[in-house]
């Protein structure tokens, strides 16, 4: 038997975020590639942080882990690079239901969030989590894993917004 493997665009549309936008208070946070939340925040890299973690405990996401990518690379490789750092935000009670239903949706968490410094702030990036089970053929056909995502997706969009509002 032969597996048919829908093309990403295809899964992307039928999951409805093709050109997905969120609206904020001044700003647009857009969706980059269906792939994230991108926000622009005209605040320093360590406001941001505080920010981006206070929301997302609003939401019921707590940080797992945080990778310094500037200290690790000027550790590992000796160079210089921008303050930069990859959180992985986990939801325990999404996290549990997931993992209740596919042990292998392990692999995808926890959801990560970026926060980089830029000329103008910062700039933050969180994960869409509808994306990341679309990225699997088998699991993007599991209607509990679909609805968990949702729910992700939509408490990732409320601290999306209350990044922008909170400004």
């Amino acid at each position: 038997m032969a597996l048919i493997i829908p093309s990403a665009r295809q899964v992307v549309e039928g999951f409805h975020i093709i050109n997905r936008s969120l609206i904020g208070s001044q700003r647009l946070i857009k969706m980059t590639e269906e792939i994230s939340f991108q926000i622009e925040l005209p605040i320093s890299f360590e406001d941001a942080y505080n920010q981006v973690t206070a929301a997302l405990k609003a939401e019921g996401f707590g940080v797992l882990t945080e990778i310094d990518v500037k200290a690790t690379l000027k550790k590992k490789i000796d160079v210089d690079f921008r303050p930069y750092i990859i959180l992985g935000a986990c939801n325990p009670s999404l996290a549990h239901k997931a993992l209740e239903n596919e042990p292998l949706v392990g692999l995808m968490l926890p959801c990560n969030v970026t926060i980089e410094e830029t000329k103008k702030g910062s700039l933050v990036n969180l994960i869409n989590p509808k994306t990341m089970i679309l990225a699997n053929p088998l699991l993007a056909q599991n209607d509990e894993l679909k609805e968990v995502a949702e729910d992700a997706f939509i408490r990732l969009s409320r601290v999306a917004k209350a990044l922008e509002i909170h400004q």
